[in-house]
């Protein structure tokens, strides 16, 4: 069994926004309380994060994370990848390395965003001690957990999704060709970007992801990087079929 931990849930600029006074962004329910999206993976031996967001540090201590093997990223945009500096502690007291694990594209933007981490000469005492992993499109292994990417389009870039097993976790895209999206299909549990009710330049909204869940048949879905304006979880749940459900911060999932 496999536990699967929803870390962030939210869009680019987190719900509530800052300034803004919509229902989503007043609500006193903690499920319209959003971080930026991430996962958190527990196999038997395997504890993984896609995505190390801006909340990074704050998920890591919400959920009393004691260890940590590997990060994923499935992009470079800030709200993926902002958080990385956080894996100090991990360094310092679990004594290890942590192996992140990118497309050349993506490390080429941590080396410009973070360059002091991957400075040779004289490097600053207490970065953070990290193992760049390159990745594409082939399947790839952590420890004994096997990781299949989905190419996915996010406007003009491309990203990667990823299906373990049976769960397959796909953000900040809107456009999967035919392809990759046979490599979804089998899967249980899809969790997918669902960013609000009307069109998005570069995101699926309800109607597109809803589309994409019933191609793949999957069992149950869940939608993520939610926006403000997808409105309160409550309203907004009680609006889907009955095997897709809205994800929400903290949320566990067993596959």
């Amino acid at each position: 069994m496999t536990k699967i931990t929803i870390l962030g849930s939210g869009t680019s600029t987190g719900v509530p926004v800052i300034t803004c006074k919509c229902n989503a962004c007043v609500s006193t329910d903690s499920r319209d309380k959003r971080t930026r999206v991430s996962v958190l993976i527990e196999t038997n031996n395997q504890t993984i994060v896609i995505d190390t967001g801006p909340d990074f540090r704050q998920q890591m201590l919400r959920e009393d994370v004691q260890d940590l093997d590997a990060v994923l990223i499935t992009h470079a945009h800030k709200d993926h990848i902002a958080g990385l500096d956080d894996i100090r502690p991990f360094n310092y007291l679990k004594n290890k390395h942590i192996d992140v694990y990118c497309e050349p594209s993506v490390e080429a933007a941590l080396r410009r965003e973070f360059p002091y981490i991957f400075e040779e000469k004289d490097p600053y005492p207490g970065v953070p001690k990290l193992s760049i992993q390159t990745i594409g499109e082939e399947k790839f292994f952590i420890g004994d957990a096997c990781f299949i990417p989905i190419r996915a389009i996010h406007h003009k870039m491309p990203v990667l999704g990823f299906r373990m097993g049976d769960f397959t976790y796909i953000t900040d895209a809107n456009f999967i060709d035919d392809a990759n999206l046979a490599k979804i299909k089998g899967s249980e549990t899809l969790v997918i970007n669902g960013i609000r009710w009307e069109a998005h330049y570069s995101h699926y909204n309800v109607a597109q992801a809803i589309e994409v869940i019933e191609k793949v048949g999957v069992k149950r879905a869940f939608l993520t990087h939610i926006s403000h304006n997808l409105g309160p979880h409550a309203e907004a749940e009680q609006k889907l079929p009955s095997h897709i459900s809205i994800a929400y911060d903290g949320m566990v999932l067993e596959v």
